[in-house]
Protein backbone atom coordinates (compact mmCIF):
# COMPACT_ATOMS: atom_id res chain seq x y z
CA UNK A 1 0.00 0.00 0.00
CA UNK A 2 1.19 3.85 -0.70
CA UNK A 3 1.12 6.38 2.07
CA UNK A 4 2.07 10.18 1.94
CA UNK A 5 4.63 11.00 4.34
CA UNK A 6 5.04 14.41 5.48
CA UNK A 7 8.35 15.98 6.90
CA UNK A 8 9.21 18.54 9.43
CA UNK A 9 11.96 20.35 10.85
CA UNK A 10 15.45 17.72 10.71
CA UNK A 11 13.03 15.09 9.44
CA UNK A 12 12.61 17.11 6.18
CA UNK A 13 16.63 17.56 6.78
CA UNK A 14 16.87 13.81 6.66
CA UNK A 15 14.95 12.89 3.83
CA UNK A 16 16.01 15.99 1.78
CA UNK A 17 12.48 16.77 0.83
CA UNK A 18 9.25 17.49 2.57
CA UNK A 19 7.00 14.85 1.03
CA UNK A 20 7.67 11.50 0.05
CA UNK A 21 5.33 8.42 -1.26
CA UNK A 22 6.21 5.04 0.68
CA UNK A 23 5.35 1.91 0.06
CA UNK A 24 4.53 -0.50 3.07
CA UNK A 25 2.62 -3.96 3.38
CA UNK A 26 -0.84 -4.02 3.79
CA UNK A 27 -1.85 -3.63 7.42
CA UNK A 28 1.75 -2.52 8.66
CA UNK A 29 1.88 0.23 11.63
CA UNK A 30 3.65 3.05 12.83
CA UNK A 31 6.16 1.08 14.95
CA UNK A 32 7.14 -0.42 11.75
CA UNK A 33 7.01 3.01 9.40
CA UNK A 34 9.29 3.98 11.94
CA UNK A 35 11.92 0.75 11.73
CA UNK A 36 11.52 1.10 7.61
CA UNK A 37 12.59 4.93 8.00
CA UNK A 38 15.38 3.90 10.45
CA UNK A 39 16.45 1.36 8.40
CA UNK A 40 16.63 3.33 5.30
CA UNK A 41 17.59 6.27 6.63
CA UNK A 42 20.35 6.09 9.63
CA UNK A 43 20.04 9.40 10.61
CA UNK A 44 16.77 8.87 12.39
CA UNK A 45 18.13 6.32 15.00
CA UNK A 46 19.91 9.85 15.94
CA UNK A 47 16.83 11.41 17.22
CA UNK A 48 15.84 11.36 20.67
CA UNK A 49 12.58 11.11 19.55
CA UNK A 50 9.61 11.00 16.37
CA UNK A 51 6.24 11.50 17.03
CA UNK A 52 4.20 10.31 13.97
CA UNK A 53 0.60 11.59 13.33
CA UNK A 54 -2.04 9.75 11.11
CA UNK A 55 -4.30 11.86 9.70
CA UNK A 56 -3.77 14.98 11.94
CA UNK A 57 -4.00 12.65 15.18
CA UNK A 58 -1.04 11.68 16.69
CA UNK A 59 -0.52 7.69 16.56
CA UNK A 60 1.24 5.20 19.02
CA UNK A 61 3.68 2.49 17.40
CA UNK A 62 0.67 -0.12 17.00
CA UNK A 63 -1.43 2.54 15.09
CA UNK A 64 -2.79 0.45 12.00
CA UNK A 65 -1.99 2.09 8.63
CA UNK A 66 -4.50 2.47 5.51
CA UNK A 67 -3.76 3.34 1.98
CA UNK A 68 -3.37 7.10 1.41
CA UNK A 69 -3.29 7.89 5.05
CA UNK A 70 -1.31 11.07 5.26
CA UNK A 71 1.49 10.79 7.76
CA UNK A 72 3.45 13.59 9.48
CA UNK A 73 6.79 13.43 11.24
CA UNK A 74 7.02 15.18 14.08
CA UNK A 75 10.85 15.40 15.13
CA UNK A 76 11.79 16.80 18.51
CA UNK A 77 11.88 20.64 19.33
CA UNK A 78 14.05 22.57 21.53
CA UNK A 79 14.08 26.33 22.50
CA UNK A 80 12.94 28.36 25.07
Amino acid sequence: MKVKILAFGISKDILGTSAINLELDQHATVGQLKAKLCAEHKEFQKLSSLMIAVNSEYASTDTILNENDEIALIPPVSGG
